[in-house]
C-alpha cells in the first residue's frame, strides 16, 4: 500500500471490517519509507491504540460529521450548497469513471477518504497536482484539527507532507477560505476558520 491508500484507509468512518485491518495497516506502514508521512501516521495509530472500535466510531462522529470546519468534503469550503458545487462534483465523479473507480453507496466523489483512493491510482506528480487543486480545504481540515488535538491531525500532517510546502498563493487561498466560510454562509455566521487563520480578524474581535 502507498502512503495515500494507507491514509484513505484510516480517514474513512472505522467500521468493524476497517478497525480489523489496523494491523494490517501497521505491517504495510513499515514498507514505507522513512520520513514524515509515515511518521505521522505511525503517530496516529498509537495515539488510538487503546481505543475500542466504538470509541473510534464516536471520536470520528465528533470530529468530522458535527464540525464543518473539518468536513472531510474538499469542493464544501469553495462552493458551499450552490450549483456550481454540483458541477465541480459532476467534474470529480467524470474522473473516477475515466479511471475506472466506481463509486459506492451515497458518497460524494469529493470526499477526502474518495480522493485519497483515486490518487494512489495516479503517479505522484499527477496525485499531487489533484489533490494541489484542494490544497486549501485540506489546509482548512489540517488547521480545525490541530485546533482541536484531535489524534487525526497526524493523518492530515503526513498528507500535507506528501504535497509538499503550501505555495504564498495556497497559503492566501487558506486564509481567503477561513475568513469568507463556504460562499453560502459568508452573512451572518461564524467565522469558517479558527482565529489564528484569519489576519486581522482577531484583533477586531478583541
Amino acid at each position: 500500500m502507498t502512503a495515500y491508500k494507507l491514509l484513505s484507509l484510516l480517514l474513512c468512518y472505522p467500521d468493524a471490517e476497517l478497525y480489523a485491518l489496523r494491523s494490517e495497516i501497521r505491517a504495510e506502514l513499515l514498507r514505507l519509507p522513512a520520513g514524515v508521512p509515515a511518521a505521522e501516521i505511525h503517530a496516529f495509530l498509537d495515539a488510538t491504540a487503546g481505543d475500542g472500535l466504538e470509541d473510534a466510531q464516536e471520536a470520528y462522529v465528533g470530529t468530522f460529521d458535527f464540525k464543518r470546519r473539518a468536513s472531510l468534503h474538499l469542493t464544501y469550503p469553495y462552493q458551499g450548497d450552490r450549483r456550481q458545487r454540483g458541477v465541480a462534483l459532476l467534474k470529480l465523479r467524470r474522473l473516477y469513471e475515466r479511471l475506472g473507480l466506481e463509486l459506492a453507496g451515497d458518497e460524494l466523489p469529493d470526499h477526502l477518504p474518495l480522493m485519497l483512493e483515486l490518487a494512489d491510482m495516479l503517479e505522484p506528480a499527477q496525485a499531487c497536482e489533484l489533490l494541489g487543486d484542494f490544497r486549501g480545504a485540506i489546509e482548512l481540515i489540517a488547521a480545525a484539527l490541530d485546533q482541536q488535538g484531535s489524534p487525526y491531525r497526524h493523518l492530515l500532517a503526513a498528507l500535507t507532507a506528501l504535497l509538499g510546502p503550501a505555495s504564498e498563493a495556497e497559503l492566501d487561498e487558506l486564509a481567503r477560505l477561513a475568513a469568507q466560510g463556504p460562499p453560502r454562509e459568508q452573512v451572518g455566521l461564524e467565522p469558517f476558520g479558527p482565529p489564528e487563520l484569519m489576519p486581522g480578524l482577531a484583533g477586531a474581535a478583541a
